[in-house]
């Protein structure tokens, strides 16, 4: 058995688009003919450029391999050009391809990927969304609104969620950490109340920031909404900024969350030594499914715990979930319920009551309708996520737009 055909679908979810404004599918296929599907979380260039990187990844490092060879394949990957460093263009670009040769494997074994990997632990996996809009609400001012947050939390305890994810926190700019606006750190403590309220003790309230604050900013942060008991305050600062991470860690009191940003054993070693108590691996950027099995190793010989990211596309969340069942030190798993999601892999995973079950069929357990993915081609120029370019204001007030910019909604 060895890999023979890659071939990549770039989908764009249709709007409002959350998960992104497309999500990059990749199809294995080896000479005997099994084939595997994988995803590509998210790229620092654009769909037709990671295209190509990850067909030369492919090329280089795997094609007429044994998917069996995940070590030797992925140390190719990440050695390529006299590197031996995280790269995260090919490392994402390789994650997607190893995602696929763990479905491979698991068809060519008719056994799902958990049980390739050390069996399944968590027979039910505990999972959690993030605020979205409800179909009655106005998208563009939902993301500072408490009562419209508190209405989309309800509606989540009532589906039987017990986390809520929201960041009211402003901005986050390509300038780097900033010192908070008095008026953001207002709005987010009344969030957070009109939220707690909501849920009272049946959820746990999941404080994300998208790395926006210096470290002295982010202590603030966590003085208002400490009252309100996030279970963790999410990417507190930047995520180049590990001596900022360390200083939040150490004195904000909250436990700090961080990692779908990172890719490889390399970057996730240092959160966990700047104190970061959960990692959110993505398994589509963070090196595969086998890199992130290792991440979860490490998190747990320091005592932290792991939470799966995901804005991306149901094969990721797929692969995500697969981890998920296998390890002791799982915290929860990110989720986001579409039409679109579900129906590109025929409803085969549902979340019921808060819970994912994963069933044992082959591989990832999922099938790709291609037709559908295709059907829906990314035309535009920008890419998955983006961050924008004015700082943060002062004298008026910031809104973050959440996953889908207003235009797109």
């Amino acid at each position: 058995m060895h890999l023979s055909d890659l071939d990549i679908i770039v989908t764009a979810p249709p709007a409002p688009g959350w998960g992104g404004r497309y999500w990059i599918l990749v199809k294995l296929t080896t000479a005997c003919g099994i084939i595997g599907w994988g995803e590509v979380y998210a790229a620092s260039v654009g769909p037709e450029a990671m295209t190509a990187v990850i067909r030369d990844v492919f090329d280089r490092h795997m094609a007429g391999e044994n998917p069996e060879q995940i070590e030797l394949m992925a140390r190719r990957a990440y050695s390529a050009g006299f590197t031996q460093r995280p790269d995260l263009t090919v490392m994402g670009a390789f994650s997607g391809l190893e995602i696929a040769c763990w479905d491979i494997l698991g068809k060519a074994r008719d056994r799902p990927v958990h049980a390739l990997l050390g069996g399944r632990i968590n027979d039910r996996i505990r999972c959690y969304s993030y605020l979205y809009p409800l179909p009655h609400h106005d998208v563009s001012a939902f993301w500072t609104n408490p009562e419209m947050a508190a209405d989309s939390a309800r509606d989540l305890v009532a589906r039987g969620y017990t986390a809520v994810k929201f960041d009211p926190a402003g901005p986050y700019t390509i300038r780097g950490g900033h010192m908070p606006a008095r008026s953001d750190l207002a709005l987010s403590a009344q969030v957070c109340e009109a939220v707690r309220e909501a849920v009272g003790d049946h959820a746990d309230l999941l404080f994300g920031t998208h790395g926006q604050f210096t470290a002295t900013g982010a202590l603030r942060m966590a003085r208002a909404i400490t009252p309100y008991d996030p279970a963790w305050f999410e990417e507190p600062v930047p995520p180049d900024d590990l001596t900022g991470l360390a200083e939040v860690c150490r004195a904000s009191g909250l436990p700090v969350a961080t990692g779908e940003r990172l890719t490889t054993l390399a970057e996730f070693r240092a959160v966990l030594e700047a104190g970061a108590a959960i990692l959110q691996p993505a398994t589509g950027r963070a090196g595969g499914i086998w890199e992130t099995r290792k991440i979860a190793a490490l998190a747990q010989a320091f005592g932290a715990q792991v939470a799966p990211h995901l804005y991306a596309g149901p094969v990721e969340w797929a692969a995500n979930l697969h981890l998920a069942a296998t390890i002791p030190n799982l915290m929860m798993a990110e989720t986001i319920e579409t039409p679109f999601h579900g129906a590109l892999i025929g409803g085969a995973i549902r979340v019921e009551a808060g819970h994912v079950t994963l069933s044992d069929a082959p591989g990832l357990g999922i099938d790709v309708d291609e037709a559908l993915a295709r059907a829906h081609p990314y035309t535009g120029d920008a890419l998955h996520l983006t961050m924008q370019e004015d700082p943060c204001r002062y004298d008026r007030a910031n809104a973050f737009q959440g996953g889908a910019p207003r235009d797109e909604a």
